[in-house]
């Protein structure tokens, strides 16, 4: 398969990232193609669409092995489902499949024909094999059954940034991270109240503590600033 291009997102690394795409709609992105695919004429149509398919690898868990068996997030993290029946990373092809709101696209000097999107639930720099238009007439199946995760609900937190902190993050990405925070970036089997957590976003590295369904964030100090030390 062929890499077409990438996508940009303020997700450095799998800490924070969404658990499914949409879930977290302040999740802006940029999708860059490849120089090869930069023709214009490729995407003549694609703006009349509201969302799309986006066919991505998780480039951060490929593997030479793979299992039959893996422990949903959804599930604790304690009880082993079938990989088909899951959407774990840890797969025999490491790909992805995700629908985002395709916001516009916008013609650039030096990247082409660049698509805005938000709902983004990969990390930045996530290589992309395929774009493919969302058709709600047939993509959308209202009484499909989940399964599994049937009644089983995504955990929000409630989130307590300190005034000095919050004066840190720039006023239009506040509510990205204040959204970010309350899906709980923790991995799902950890429930300790004393442990701090860490993890980089908007070029700060946030660290916080969860104590029953309020986390608190407890610094957010520059990236660089911490290289440089």
């Amino acid at each position: 398969m062929k890499k077409i291009a990438h996508i940009e997102t303020e997700f450095k690394d799998k800490f924070g990232v969404p658990r499914q795409s949409r879930l977290l709609g302040t999740s802006t992105g940029r999708i860059v193609f490849e120089k090869e695919y930069r023709d214009e004429s490729a995407l003549v149509g694609l703006e009349e669409f509201s969302h799309i398919w986006v066919l991505w690898e998780f480039s951060k868990a490929k593997t030479d092995a793979w299992s039959p068996t893996v422990r949903p997030p959804l599930l604790g993290g304690n009880k082993r489902m079938g990989v088909f029946a899951t959407r774990s990373p840890f797969r025999p092809n490491s790909i992805g499949l995700s629908v985002l709101k395709l916001e516009k696209i916008e013609k650039t000097k030096t990247e082409g024909c660049v698509l805005f999107v938000s709902g983004c639930d990969m990390i930045d720099g996530t290589p992309v094999f395929d774009i493919k238009p969302y058709l709600p007439y047939c993509d959308s199946i209202p009484d499909a059954k989940a399964g599994f995760t049937e009644g089983i609900e995504e955990r929000l937190l409630a989130v307590d940034i300190p005034e000095d902190i919050l004066e840190k993050i720039p006023q239009e990405k506040q509510q990205f991270l204040i959204d970010v925070l309350s899906g709980d970036p923790r991995p799902t089997y950890q429930n300790d109240e004393t442990r701090i957590y860490g993890f980089e976003i908007l070029g700060l590295e946030i660290k916080f503590r969860v104590k029953e369904k309020l986390l608190t964030v407890l610094s957010a100090e520059s990236v660089d600033a911490l290289k440089k030390d």
